[in-house]
C-alpha cells in the first residue's frame, strides 16, 4: 500500500513539474501574424549586412601568411609586417566595394484593431498604399507581405 501511495504521489509532483514547465506564449517555430492595411510606405536606405573590419582582417591573416613565404631572418619579419598591412590595406578596399546600402522600405501598417506599426525591411516592389498586408514575425524580425 504504501509503495503504491508513493508511486501515485511521484507521478502528481511528476505531472506539476511538467506543467510547470509549460511556456505560454509563442513556442519555437510558431511565428505571430496580424493582419491590416499599409498607411504610408517611405523608401529608405538600409545598412548593408556585411560586417564592418572583416575585410581588412581576412586580408591581413593573407597577407601575413604570404609574407612569411618570402626570405629569411629578418628580411622575412620585414615581408610579414609589409604583407600584413598590404593585406588589410587591400582587404578593407575590397570590402568598401560591398559595403554599400541597399533600398529599403519604412512600411507604416495600421492593423485590424486600429494600431499602427511601423517596420523597416528591404524594399518589396509588390506593395503599395492602401494594400491589405499581414505583418509577420515581431520585433527586428517582422516583415509585412501581401495578403
Amino acid at each position: 500500500m504504501f509503495k503504491q501511495l508513493t508511486a501515485y504521489l511521484s507521478a502528481l509532483v511528476l505531472a506539476v513539474v511538467l506543467t510547470a514547465c509549460a511556456v505560454p506564449g509563442s513556442q519555437p517555430g510558431e511565428m505571430e501574424i496580424r493582419s491590416g492595411t499599409i498607411e504610408q510606405i517611405t523608401v529608405v536606405e538600409l545598412q548593408s549586412n556585411q560586417h564592418a573590419g572583416v575585410g581588412a582582417v581576412v586580408g591581413g591573416l593573407a597577407g601575413l601568411g604570404i609574407g612569411s613565404l618570402i626570405g629569411a631572418g629578418t628580411g622575412r619579419d620585414v615581408a610579414m609586417v609589409l604583407g600584413t598591412v598590404g593585406g588589410a590595406i587591400a582587404g578593407n578596399q575590397i570590402q568598401k566595394k560591398y559595403d554599400k546600402p541597399v533600398q529599403g522600405q519604412q512600411i507604416i501598417v495600421r492593423t485590424t484593431n486600429g494600431v499602427l506599426v511601423s517596420i523597416t525591411q528591404p524594399f518589396n516592389p509588390s506593395l503599395f498604399q492602401g494594400q491589405r498586408v499581414f505583418i509577420e514575425g515581431s520585433g527586428e524580425d517582422a516583415r509585412v507581405v501581401p495578403r
